[in-house]
């Protein structure tokens, strides 16, 4: 193992894989998912969230590394955030929509435009098909991107309210309530060694879920839906719970990994089937990702449709040449880590004779581009090196540089899957997260790494299993969806 990775990997005690076994065994011991305080399903609300704060804490992540809103930014953004509460407030109004989306956050310039690449293609087909709907779009590091369509809504007021709200607001626990956390915060301490406040944290989550569940509940009063679309549904709880009260069927959109480690979606305690605050069908990339959780819904309610954005954007780049080139896939929670291994790989390449003709493309993350430079010092060092680019934009598209590389090295990326399709040999890391990568690893679809030196011995002789580009991801048809609106 080389010497910068060795270093990393020695100071987590535990694997993601032992994280969430024990959060498992908990969730188990004290029925935590079915769990009411204050009339709320609390752990449903703080699962994903203690999951992160974990393992941050004891060192299997790193923190996001993504840019923070400044005082400036702030500053700048009150008054367009004042305009789009008082016109863009989806609360008001009255009148009816088939149909409701939440999208992604996060915009990617497509076609000219700034656009959600996981739910723009519902808004294509419902206008083709007539059925009327409001897109309500959350700000993404307190800014919109992109131009505002005719049926989008601005979702600021509510999440400010909910600030406000919980500013304001104190949360009074009742004996057995208090006792039910300290017994579960002990629990913690105990098995992970941390300090974590969870009082503070359900008090912050239910009372976010409290005041944004109203809202939600008047908002669907008002619009009556028959669906609601999402994206990243263990982030709007209080909005599916609001739905189901309603009689509103909720849909999510996959928009990345799903795995057993993931706690967005894997419930492996039998008795959590039918969870309230989970959507009830799941539109997914492919086949593949039916198998690799154990979701609290059907199998028949994971339902493959394709990932549109990716169909309609790989066709300008799958026949592109392969180069001599190593695409690094970076994210933030590993970045750091994943960063030093990519600048001591490129300094022995440049050293062995034959693999001195590889260049090494290392594309950040959209969460990572602002501060790269202040918290990534191996990259600024590899810059320094011939054969090493640092992409730190959205220029350049992701595909094209998938379409140009004969390797591909991550983690636990999307967009590994996404460098499979354009045929990349691909080398997981075995850093913190890796385990997400599993399954790819078991069919040999991939190879796991632990140090630089693996990579070199492997350059020239890397065997894997065939596998088919339509399991992962499932070439999409309008048609697709026929069924699901009973057309």
């Amino acid at each position: 193992m080389s010497k910068i990775t060795q270093e990393k990997l020695e100071k987590p005690e535990k694997t993601i894989k032992e994280v969430c076994d024990i959060i498992f065994s908990l969730e188990k011991k004290y029925d935590l998912n079915h769990m009411k305080i204050q009339g709320v399903y609390a752990w449903q609300l703080v699962r994903v969230y203690v999951y992160y704060e974990i393992a941050r804490k004891i060192g299997v992540f790193g923190s996001p590394q993504q840019g923070k809103v400044t005082l400036k930014n702030k500053i700048f953004s009150f008054l367009p955030f004042i305009k789009n509460s008082l016109f863009s407030n989806p609360l008001n109004g009255k009148y009816d929509k088939d149909v409701i989306i939440f999208d992604h956050p996060r915009k990617v310039k497509h076609n000219g435009d700034y656009k959600d690449i996981y739910s723009y293609f519902l808004e294509d087909y419902l206008n083709d098909f007539g059925y009327s709907y409001e897109l309500i779009e959350s700000p993404y590091l307190n800014n919109h991107h992109g131009k505002k369509g005719k049926f989008t809504k601005y979702n600021d007021r509510i999440l400010f309210g909910s600030y406000i709200h919980k500013k304001k607001t104190n949360l009074k626990l009742k004996t057995c309530e208090k006792n039910k956390i300290y017994n579960l915060q002990r629990e913690l301490i105990s098995n992970f060694n941390i300090e974590i406040d969870l009082f503070n944290i359900f008090r912050s989550h239910i009372l976010d879920f409290k005041y944004q569940y109203n809202k939600y509940d008047k908002l669907f009063k008002k619009r009556k839906p028959k669906y609601v679309f999402v994206v990243v549904a263990y982030e709007n709880k209080a909005m599916i719970a609001a739905a189901h009260n309603n009689g509103v069927e909720v849909v999510e959109l996959q928009h990345g990994t799903i795995s057993e480690y993931h706690l967005g979606y894997n419930y492996p305690n039998k008795e959590d089937k039918g969870l309230e605050y989970f959507p009830d069908k799941i539109l997914s990339f492919g086949d593949y990702w039916k198998e690799v959780a154990n979701y609290p819904i059907n199998e028949k309610n994971i339902i493959s449709i394709g990932f549109p954005y990716l169909d309609e954007t790989i066709k300008y780049h799958i026949n592109n040449q392969k180069c001599k080139q190593i695409l690094f896939i970076s994210q933030g929670v590993i970045g750091k880590y994943l960063s030093e291994f990519a600048y001591e790989l490129a300094q022995k390449f440049e050293k062995i004779e034959g693999c001195d003709q590889y260049n090494f493309i290392y594309k950040l993350h959209p969460g990572e581009y602002s501060n790269w430079e202040t918290n990534y010092d191996s990259l600024m060092k590899a810059q320094k090196l011939d054969n090493f680019q640092v992409i730190d934009n959205s220029e350049i598209s992701l595909y094209e540089l998938f379409s140009k590389s004969e390797y591909q090295i991550g983690v636990f990326s999307t967009a590994i899957y996404e460098g499979l399709l354009f045929n990349c040999k691909t080398f997981i890391l075995d850093l913190p997260g890796a385990e997400y990568m599993d399954s790819l690893v078991d069919k040999n679809y991939v190879m796991k790494v632990n140090d630089v030196d693996e990579i070199i011995n492997s350059i020239d002789n890397f065997n894997i299993t065939e596998y088919d580009n339509d399991f992962f991801f499932k070439k999409y048809k309008k048609s697709s969806l026929d069924k699901f609106f009973n057309r």
